[in-house]
C-alpha cells in the first residue's frame, strides 16, 4: 500500500514510483517450495562406484561362521549348502544357540542388494544381529571388513 505524503492542495494525481515487491516474493515463495521437493527426488538416480574398504581388519574370533549367499541365491554356511527354512536350526546348532556370536555374511558381487537384505533379515529374525560383511581389501585379499552392526538400524 502506497501512501503519498504531498500536499493534497497540488491538485492532480501524481504518480506512484515504488515496485510492488509482493508477487515477485510470492513467485520466490513458490519455486522455493518447488526445489524443495524436487531435490531429494534428483538425488536417488545417482550412480555410485562404491570404494574398497580401506578400514583396518577386526580381528576374527577363534570360531568364525561365514555364511555365502552365492550368484544362484542358495546359501552356504561355511562349505554347505543350507536350505533357507532350515537356517535357523543349523546355526543354533553351530553356535550352540549363543545369539550373540557374530555372523560374517559373504555375497558374490552379482547378488542383488535386495536378495542381500533379506539374508540379512532372515539373521535378525533367527535373532543373529551382530552381522559383518566381508569384503576385499586393498590388497585383493577376502577378509571381514568392520563389522557393521545391528542390521535392522535404520
Amino acid at each position: 500500500m502506497a501512501v503519498s505524503l504531498k500536499d493534497p492542495q497540488d491538485g492532480g494525481m501524481s504518480e506512484i514510483s515504488d515496485i510492488n515487491v509482493t508477487p515477485f516474493i510470492d513467485v520466490i515463495l513458490v519455486l522455493l517450495i518447488i526445489f524443495m521437493v524436487a531435490a531429494p527426488l534428483s538425488t536417488v538416480d545417482v550412480a555410485v562406484d562404491l570404494p574398497i574398504s580401506n578400514a583396518q581388519p577386526q580381528p576374527r574370533p577363534d570360531k568364525t561362521i561365514f555364511l555365502t549367499v552365492k550368484t544362484d541365491l542358495t546359501l552356504a554356511l561355511g562349505n554347505d549348502d543350507v536350505p533357507r527354512a532350515s537356517l535357523q536350526s543349523i546355526l543354533d546348532r553351530q553356535t550352540n544357540s549363543d545369539r550373540e556370536q557374530r555372523v560374517f555374511v559373504r555375497a558374490d558381487g552379482a547378488v542383488p542388494y535386495r536378495e542381500l537384505m533379506g539374508i540379512m533379515n532372515l539373521l535378525r529374525q533367527s535373532g543373529y544381529l551382530k552381522v559383518a560383511l566381508v569384503g576385499l581389501e586393498d590388497t585383493g585379499q577376502a577378509t571381514a571388513a568392520a563389522p557393521l552392526g545391528n542390521p535392522t538400524s535404520q
